[in-house]
């Protein structure tokens, strides 16, 4: 391998590298605003519940406490409904699974463009094209991104470094393939 096809696939290592980070960072986020939400819509259920329970508690009996308690949990319940009215987490949820998908797309075609740069039956130009167009396919993939939360940037690294969800070892894939195509 030449010195200019080591620099190629120098670059595009690291491309790939940040790829495959904002691939799971993306996927995380979905994770997480869907959590989010979910917890969100079941704390808008039980204040719910303790409101209207509360007001029933108001009209039979005459206790000022039972009021206040009463107002507290219309109070949460109201500004809970207020942040889902300004916060759709499941739509941004959905735009970070759709990113994640766009991504993945580029992470599997620098995946192949290394496999060819080892293989060496491009040409630089070809590779380079290449290596342009799928830069170019991120750059759209970003633009059309949320933006990331710092804690799915957090939780998607300690998936890949800590809990290498992104690698497999030789006897994981053989035993995913059929018999004819494993190693051992």
């Amino acid at each position: 391998m030449t010195q200019e096809f080591r620099i190629l696939e120098s670059q595009i290592r690291e491309i790939y590298g940040r790829v495959i980070y904002t691939h799971k960072t993306h996927e995380k986020c979905a994770d997480l605003l869907k959590s989010r939400n979910d917890g969100l819509k079941l704390l808008e259920i039980i204040l719910s519940a303790l409101t209207t329970t509360s007001i029933i508690a108001v009209v039979i009996g005459d206790q000022k406490t039972v009021e206040f308690i009463a107002v507290a949990f219309s109070t949460l319940l109201l500004f809970i409904t207020f942040y889902f009215k300004e916060n759709n987490l499941l739509a941004i949820a959905e735009k970070h699974k759709q990113s994640a998908l766009e991504i993945l797309a580029v992470r599997e075609g620098l995946l192949s463009l290394l496999v060819d740069i080892r293989i060496g039956n491009h040409s630089i130009v070809e590779l380079q094209a290449k290596r342009d167009a799928l830069n170019e396919e991120l750059i759209n993939s970003y633009r059309g991104a949320p933006k990331t939360l710092s804690s799915g940037y957090n939780m998607a690294s300690k998936a890949l470094k800590e809990n290498e969800e992104f690698t497999f070892s030789d006897a994981e894939i053989d035993r995913l393939l059929p018999e004819s195509l494993r190693r051992n």
